[in-house]
């Protein structure tokens, strides 16, 4: 038991090292009735078994959390999903998002800037800046970010098979802001692995998709260490009907899959691991939601230090975003919804995330109205500052059913994660049409149970209410596809259209051949080339993936 004492009170100097560093909340937490709330509680005596398995807050395994102060130091990054229509409308959002109170930005694009087309593509009449912002150059990444300091915020983008176009095109915008790349906080989701699984927005085919991510891996360890390269997404897996197992499971084998292919490139584990981060769903089932997030760090680092010998601490650190699940809105009673989120988020908040985004009442409708989106982020403060579920690390730690819970859920994804082995691993998997069959499964047994009523969704199979009135929804002016066109037909005018040409053959030579794509990719955006032209180049050279 004495070596546990010292193993806490090493763990309190941490605590308090922490804290004078980063002092964002104070350190002394009471309840309404004043009664002190302690950093972190553990079993009495010290029981070595406990500590052993979970260990401390900050400190390998890290199933209470990744920081030793976790939330008493500093609060989630509060985000908000945006983005529709142009980029001068989408701005205007983010700017009354930040004004609100949100901490950090997250970029929705439109359907053809994710699967790599211009606006005045045939391929995307209909579909410009219908389900995000449609960005066509760096002429709309500047007007994105305007009167926004990139050196004062993180951006989360979603982007995918397009992800050096947009990340290129980020670093850009900072540098003509005067901000250099080493200095950019932010997050390319990047995971192209999950697309052919769940999400369906690629481009090229796995072996092509894979170097085009080792070499983002490759160019931001030396130029943008502090953006996260990747964001593997587990969220898209649980939205195409998977169960929380699957997700965690299917997740981590796409994750391995990355390592071992930025290995096989001849990059180091420790260069690359800590900036490898991961995206999560927020579902409906409170206590398996919970155990799912800490399930998950204790996952990521076993496997870090087991398996792939990671030597530094960041790499064995699970840093992972959670959006609360978008599956689960209704059209009918869509104030429901609020209930939804809100304990969604708050399942999410104890599980110990570092970033959070809180969906609006109004998603299965229409775009969220800026009232919604308000809700929505109000949501989260109220959990941070009204709740007192942030005051102490990982307050569910400890409970029965709550670490019951944790070990089974590891349990069962790791034996996914073997049988994925023996297919070959990840991308063998997907090829072979196994994890799109499981979650199928899943997806199916699902609505089944729902149609019997096994299952209950307030005001959905149960609970309804008669007739409804529809609620106002968000419209956007169609208008502003035909102003898109017209500044994109301009751009290419006024542009010098040799530089545009001279970029995008050396692009194509470099991936003919060898070398890190990033850098021509960011040479063709700093000379206007458009997310079309750039990704046809490489469409040239790599091929189309297809079912």
């Amino acid at each position: 038991m004495e070596e546990y004492k010292i193993a806490y009170e090493k763990w309190q100097h941490e605590v308090k090292k922490n804290l004078s560093r980063r002092p964002e909340r104070k350190d002394e937490f009471t309840t309404g009735s004043q009664l002190e709330v302690k950093r972190a509680y553990f079993p009495n005596n010290f029981d070595s078994a406990y500590i052993d398995k979970l260990g401390f807050p900050g400190q390998y395994p890290y199933t209470r959390g990744i920081r030793h102060t976790m939330y008493r130091g500093q609060l989630w990054t509060m985000r908000q999903y945006a983005g529709f229509g142009s980029a001068k409308e989408t701005n205007s959002r983010f700017r009354y998002l930040l004004e609100q109170g949100q901490t950090g930005l997250s970029v929705a694009f439109d359907l053809p800037t994710q699967i790599g087309y211009d606006s005045d593509d045939p391929m995307s009449l209909g579909e410009v800046g219908k389900v995000g912002v449609a960005i066509d150059s760096l002429e709309d990444m500047e007007l994105l970010f305007d009167q926004i300091s990139l050196k004062d915020v993180s951006t989360s983008m979603t982007i995918n098979a397009p992800a050096a176009v947009l990340l290129a095109m980020y670093i850009a915008v900072a540098e003509k802001q005067g901000v250099q790349a080493s200095q950019v906080r932010g997050t390319i989701q990047n995971d192209i692995l999950k697309e052919y699984i769940a999400r369906g927005t690629y481009i090229f085919p796995p072996k092509p998709s894979m170097r085009l991510i080792t070499d983002i891996f490759a160019y931001c360890a030396d130029n943008a260490p502090s953006f996260n390269t990747i964001s593997i997404s587990g969220y898209h897996i649980r939205e195409a009907g998977s169960t929380a197992v699957q997700e965690l499971a299917f997740t981590m084998a796409n994750a391995i899959a990355y390592v071992e292919a930025a290995l096989a490139a001849g990059l180091d584990i420790d260069d690359f691991a800590p900036r490898l981060a991961f995206f999560f769903n927020g579902h409906n089932d409170f206590f398996e939601e919970t155990a799912k997030f800490r399930a998950a760090r204790r996952m990521w680092a076993k496997l870090m230090r087991e398996r792939f010998g990671a030597k530094k601490q960041k790499s064995e650190q699970m840093r992972f975003h959670t959006q609360v699940a978008g599956s689960t809105l209704t059209a009918q009673q869509p104030e429901n919804n609020v209930i939804r989120v809100a304990l969604q988020a708050m399942a999410a908040v104890l599980g110990g995330t570092q970033s959070l985004h809180t969906n609006s009442k109004d998603e299965a409708l229409s775009l969220p109205t800026e009232e919604s989106a308000r809700i929505a982020l109000r949501t989260q403060q109220i959990l941070a500052h009204e709740t007192g579920i942030a005051n102490t690390i990982d307050p569910l730690g400890g409970s029965y059913y709550v670490e019951a819970l944790t070990d089974q859920l590891e349990e069962e994804a790791f034996r996914y994660i073997d049988h994925i082995e023996k297919l070959g691993g990840a991308v063998s998997a997907v090829e072979k049409q196994y994890m799109q069959r499981e979650i199928h499964r899943a997806a199916y047994d699902a609505q089944k149970r729902l149609e019997k009523e096994e299952d209950i969704v307030v005001g959905v199979n149960k609970f309804q209410s008669g007739e409804e009135q529809a609620p106002d929804v968000m419209t956007v002016d169609e208008t502003f596809v035909e102003n898109q066109l017209n500044r994109l037909k301009e751009l290419r005018k006024e542009r010098d259209n040799e530089r545009v040409r001279l970029s995008l053959q050396q692009l194509k030579d470099t991936a003919s051949g060898e070398g890190n794509l990033m850098y021509d990719i960011l040479e063709a955006v700093k000379a206007y080339a458009t997310v079309g032209e750039i990704c046809h180049t490489l469409r040239g050279v790599f091929g189309e993936y297809s079912v």
